[in-house]
C-alpha cells in the first residue's frame, strides 16, 4: 500500500486537508495491519465509518476520502457575494470581532449600495462556517497553526508504552530546603502517551540535568514498590523537547542500549507536547492550590511550609489515588487501568543491576598514549 498518495487536483484546500486527515488515520491499518477495531476505539470513531473510509481509499485512492460536496457548498444563495466575502474579511481579522461588530459593519456596507441587508442570523452562520484551521492561521498566528493542525507531525501512540513523553517544570509552590529555607522545586514527569497515566516522577531543588532525567527514567522503568502503582517497562519511543539534559550523549548511549527510539521534538515547535502540559495544569490546579506556599494564590508564605519529602508524599499520593483513578477527559478511561487493560506484557530489562548501569553510569573518555593510559588525570600503566 503506497505511505505517501499522489496529490489531489481539482479538489479545495479544505477538502484535501480532510481527505489527508483521513488517510493518517487509516494508515496504521493500511501500511501494518493494525486492526480497524482498535483504531476505530482509540479515536472514538464507529468502525463501519473506518471500514467505509478504507474501501474508498482502496477504489478510488485518496481521492475517495475526500467530501464529495455541492458546487455551491458555502455560499449563500440569498446574498451577494460581494457581502459574503467582506463578512469573512472582516471576521478573520486581529483581534477577532463579535458576530455583532460583523454584523454592524455589514448592514451598514449593504445599505450604502442599495442592497438587501443580510440577518445576523446569516452573518453568524458565515463566520462559523468558516475552516477551523483558516481561522486558528489568522487569529493565532503560524505556531499555533502548526502546532495544532500539522497532521504529519502529530504523535499518536496506539498501545501502552508506544510512546513516553518527558518534561520538567519549575512548580509553583515553595517548599522548604535543606537550610529550612523557602525555595520552588523542580518536576520531571515521565508520561505514557497513550493511557496518560505517569511512568516515574522526580522533585528536585537542582536544575534539569542529565542525572535527573536518568533517575526519573530508572524510575519509569522498573518495577514499583508500591502495589497500585503498575505502570513499568521500556518505551518504544521517548518523545521529549530539544533541552540539553534530553539531548546529552549519555542518553543518546541509553536509548541505544535499551533499544529505545529518542525523538526530539522540532525546536520551538513542540508538537504533541499539549498532553503534558495539561497534566502540569492538573497538578496546578488540582493539588498545589491546596498545599501551604502555593505561589499564585496572592497569601503570605507563612512558616507551615512542607518539606520537599512532605511534599513528594503527598504528589504521590494525588497522582496515585486521584489522577490514575479518574476517568481521563481525552480518553474516558482512567488512565492506570487503560495502560493496564488486556494484559499487556513491558519489555523489561534483564536486572535493576543492569538498568543502573545503563542510566546511572556516564561515560567517560580515555586517551592511549605511548607511555599510558590517562582516565580521569591518572595515568595506567601496563606491568607487562
Amino acid at each position: 500500500m503506497d505511505d505517501n498518495p499522489a496529490p489531489l487536483a481539482g479538489v479545495s484546500e479544505h477538502e484535501r486537508a480532510r481527505a489527508l486527515e483521513r488517510f493518517h488515520l487509516l494508515q496504521p491499518s493500511l501500511a501494518h495491519g493494525v486492526p480497524l477495531a482498535q483504531l476505530a476505539k482509540h479515536h472514538h470513531l464507529p468502525l463501519r465509518t473506518l471500514q467505509r473510509w478504507q474501501q474508498l481509499y482502496r477504489e478510488h485512492g485518496l481521492t475517495g476520502l475526500a467530501r464529495k460536496v455541492r458546487g455551491d457548498r458555502g455560499t449563500h444563495r440569498q446574498l451577494r457575494q460581494e457581502l459574503q466575502h467582506c463578512i469573512e474579511g472582516i471576521a478573520l481579522s486581529t483581534p477577532p470581532p463579535s458576530v455583532a461588530f460583523v454584523h454592524r459593519h455589514v448592514a451598514a456596507l449593504a445599505r450604502e449600495r442599495g442592497w438587501k441587508t443580510p440577518s445576523y442570523w446569516c452573518v453568524h452562520a458565515i463566520i462559523k462556517g468558516l475552516d477551523a484551521a483558516l481561522v486558528t492561521l489568522a487569529h493565532h498566528g503560524t505556531k499555533t497553526y502548526c502546532n495544532t493542525f500539522d497532521l504529519l507531525h502529530r504523535h499518536e501512540a496506539l498501545h501502552p508504552n508506544d510512546i513516553w513523553q518527558a518534561d520538567h517544570t519549575l512548580l509553583d509552590l515553595w517548599v522548604l530546603n535543606d537550610q529550612q529555607q523557602p525555595a520552588r522545586p523542580w518536576l520531571t514527569v515521565i508520561l505514557d502517551d497513550y493511557s496518560r497515566a505517569v511512568a516515574g516522577f522526580g522533585v528536585s531543588f537542582q536544575a534539569p540535568s542529565a542525572i535527573q532525567t536518568a533517575l526519573v527514567l530508572r524510575q519509569a522503568i522498573w518495577r514499583k514498590t508500591t502495589p497500585q502503582w503498575h505502570v513499568c517497562g521500556i518505551p518504544a519511543t521517548f518523545y521529549t523537547d530539544h533541552g540539553s539534559d534530553f539531548t546529552s550523549h549519555h542518553l543518546e548511549q541509553v536509548s541505544v542500549d535499551l533499544n529505545m527510539a529518542l525523538v526530539f521534538s522540532e525546536a520551538g515547535m513542540p508538537r504533541g507536547r499539549g498532553k503534558i502540559e495539561r497534566f502540569f495544569r492538573t497538578i496546578n490546579q488540582r493539588l498545589l492550590c491546596e498545599l501551604p506556599g502555593y505561589v499564585p494564590a496572592g497569601r503570605p508564605m507563612g512558616h507551615s511550609l512542607l518539606t520537599l519529602a512532605g511534599f513528594e508524599a503527598h504528589l504521590q499520593h494525588f497522582i496515585l489515588e486521584q489522577y490514575h483513578q479518574r476517568p481521563h477527559s481525552d480518553t474516558h478511561i482512567p488512565p492506570h487501568a487503560r495502560w493496564a487493560a488486556g494484559g499487556f506484557l513491558p519489555r523489561l530489562p534483564e536486572s535493576l543491576e543492569q538498568l543502573d548501569l545503563l542510566l546511572l553510569t556516564v561515560a567517560k573518555s580515555r586517551q592511549v598514549r605511548q607511555d599510558g593510559i590517562y582516565f580521569q588525570n591518572l595515568r595506567y600503566l601496563d606491568p607487562m
